[in-house]
């Protein structure tokens, strides 16, 4: 990972390919926002990647929103819920989709349809399965019978609603979305995505995937905002720049350490309280995000409605790390000519991972554990986590909003490819509580469970929880009233303006 100095003289001598300012640069009509990739899926039913998510929030509406504690609220409809499996949406407002056609009841029943036919191969479909029926009523009315009672089904419903008519017709929305959102798609290439807002302002995401280069383009005008994605060494040369302003927010992303229990060390509670203590997570935070992070204790933030606020991890104690190991059953054959204990730990090849990985290694070494640092391309790390060929890994989990997770992440019954239990954590108290939180009817009584779950996956060390990532944007000077969330979505373009300097 280059030094700061490093990186700037990097930057000095790429400042002059090309990279001059267009004549739209000063275009108030018009906000460019950098991206590292093009939108994958603009068919909201299909999609999964954060960036196209967050798009399609921008291209359609759905049933319900969440509000700051991550509640269930009404965006498209109210509910009522009649009996325990029976739920009833009324349309609050007339809407009409991009093409001029009312939004009805009869457009949300074909969604949901559509997502729960197994033939259409929506990854949604998984999340909704206990869903029995989808019953249209009158205009503004929809029913949904469960076949189950679950007090998280109203967060579900976040698919965006698409209208029948051109689900019927089989029209290829993740080409050309119609939806009802606030923004209007205009058009799509490899090179950028073009939607249009009600002011007809329209906002241009423009693919650069090398962070460096997006940032140069930000610098000479030829793109106006960029919401994350770049390292720490680039956030802060943007903020000695004159010409730009970086702002910052809380996040909600859970970066983690993964272990692996069907390892003969790992297994052993001694060994990972001995990384957990032995890993310093506030000097990282002060050290590589200059104190753009929380640390984090639960999976879920603490202002969650089903957060813990009074845990915050494992406390940097590299004597009682170093204890630790003495507790544990460690063979020879673990050990280096030095004596320290090998351990392997695998990462991406992005730069910022890796540069954690090797400050964990110094980190531990301190306490008798050596790492292995292997990184690789995204793909074939991802798949050796899914596939359990690790010791221990990084990853973090964003966007998420329903405690639901803990069913798909931490239970026995959840190990790929049933789920993304992918350090194959298995413990009888765990699947209790999972099971007891997913049949209680009463928010409080779920939050409270929820709550002694997370405790004790801290005790059990379930995974290592490191810290929560700030959200931030990097905008020219003349790029006002940009707004930033938790969750990184992009609602905040709605309100952007672009003045002439």
């Amino acid at each position: 990972m280059p030094s700061r100095r490093g990186l700037i003289k990097t930057l000095l001598p790429l400042a002059g390919l090309g990279l001059t300012a267009c004549n739209r640069s000063e275009n108030p009509h018009s906000i460019r926002m950098g991206v590292n990739a093009r939108p994958r899926m603009l068919d909201p039913r299909k999609a999964t990647d954060a960036l196209s998510s967050r798009v399609n929030r921008l291209l359609y509406r759905q049933l319900v929103d969440f509000n700051e504690r991550f509640e269930a609220v009404a965006d498209l409809a109210e509910w009522q819920q009649l009996t325990p499996q029976h739920y009833r949406f009324t349309l609050l407002e007339s809407s009409q989709f991009h093409n001029g056609e009312s939004l009805t009841a009869a457009d949300v029943v074909a969604t949901y349809q559509s997502v729960l036919n197994p033939d259409f191969g929506s990854p949604h479909q998984g999340s909704l399965k206990n869903i029995k029926q989808v019953v249209q009523v009158d205009d503004k009315q929809v029913d949904f019978w469960l076949h189950a009672p679950d007090p998280l089904f109203v967060g579900r419903l976040v698919i965006g609603i698409l209208p029948k008519s051109l689900i019927d017709s089989n029209h290829p929305f993740h080409e050309r979305p119609v939806g009802s959102g606030a923004c209007r798609f205009i058009s799509l290439n490899e090179q950028k995505l073009v939607l249009q807002r009600p002011d007809k302002v329209t906002l241009e995401f423009i693919n650069v995937k090398d962070p460096t280069v997006r940032v140069l383009k930000l610098k000479k005008g030829e793109i106006d905002l960029l919401q994350n994605d770049l390292s720490p060494e680039l956030i802060h040369y943007c903020e000695q720049q004159s010409g730009l302003q970086v702002q910052w927010q809380h996040g909600t992303g859970f970066g983690y350490l993964g272990f692996n229990f069907d390892d003969a060390l790992l297994s052993q509670l001694a060994v990972r309280k001995a990384i957990a203590y032995g890993i310093d997570r506030q000097a990282i935070v002060d050290a590589l995000f200059n104190g753009h992070a929380r640390l984090a204790g639960g999976l879920l933030v603490p202002e969650h409605w089903a957060g813990v606020p009074d845990i915050h991890g494992f406390a940097y104690d590299p004597e009682l790390a170093k204890l630790k190991l003495t507790e544990a059953q460690i063979p020879q054959t673990s050990r280096n000519a030095e004596g320290l204990i090998e351990l392997s730990f695998k990462t991406s090849n992005d730069p910022t991972r890796i540069r954690l990985a090797t400050i964990y290694q110094s980190q531990l070494r301190r306490i008798g554990i050596h790492l292995n640092i292997q990184s690789y391309d995204w793909g074939t790390f991802y798949s050796d986590i899914k596939q359990g060929r690790f010791q221990l890994y990084s990853l973090a989990w964003v966007g998420i909003k329903s405690p639901d997770i803990f069913q798909y992440v931490f239970a026995s019954n959840a190990i790929p490819p049933n789920g993304a239990n992918r350090g194959r954590y298995r413990d009888s108290d765990a699947d209790r509580l999972i099971a007891l939180a997913a049949n209680q009817q009463s928010l409080s009584e779920q939050a409270e469970t929820y709550r002694a779950l997370q405790r004790h996956l801290q005790q059990t060390l379930a995974a290592m929880p490191l810290w929560y990532e700030d959200q931030y944007a990097v905008s020219r000077n003349n790029v006002h009233g940009m707004q930033l969330y938790a969750d990184g979505r992009l609602d905040g373009l709605l309100k952007v303006k672009k003045v002439t300097l």
